[in-house]
């Protein structure tokens, strides 16, 4: 299986004891609907299977794990730090009215004021709000999606009309 066929969840973090057990952070936001018997961990660019013994789903976007053949600290400690992914068909159908931020990515932004800004490229999470980045002539442009910018968003065109701060543009020229 290569990349294509499969879709990111999270990331290995750190191991766990000594019999191998480690931890699982989702970057995946509905990661408990996901089906976790298999999992594929990208290992020199290249997506290798891991079957799952034993899993616990915690509270705070993780999960502690144990892979078959993976039964030592040492076999899991080589595993820190991959990226985790499950194959495309095991994504977990949403509600099409379940809109969320993270969906505008590829949504072309459009100021009141200045016009065209150019494409979001990614939508990240923060604590206070979301920060949605945009590729404003080969340079990152960053604006808050907050309820006060956002004018109006057409989901069938991909678009997104804002309001940007008043110099917020001039910033980034």
């Amino acid at each position: 299986m290569n990349i294509n066929e499969a879709f990111y969840i999270g990331y290995i973090t750190k191991t766990r004891g000594l019999k191998g057990e480690m931890q699982l952070f989702f970057e995946f936001e509905d990661y408990v609907d996901l089906d976790l018997d298999v999992l594929f961990l990208e290992l020199d660019k290249k997506l290798v299977p891991y079957f799952v013994d034993s899993i616990k789903l915690q509270n705070n976007s993780t999960a502690y794990l144990n892979l078959e053949d993976v039964d030592h600290v040492d076999k899991a400690k080589v595993l820190i730090k991959r990226k985790v992914y499950l194959p495309n068909d095991k994504m977990p159908e949403r509600d099409p009215d379940d809109f969320r931020y993270t969906d505008l990515v590829g949504y072309l932004v459009i100021d009141e004021h200045e016009g065209e800004i150019g494409e979001i490229i990614t939508v990240q999470e923060f604590p206070q709000q979301f920060i949605a980045t945009v590729d404003f002539d080969g340079k990152e442009l960053m604006f808050p999606l907050s309820e006060d910018l956002i004018m109006g968003i057409d989901e069938e065109e991909q678009v997104i009309e804002v309001e940007l701060p008043e110099g917020l543009v001039e910033m980034y020229r």
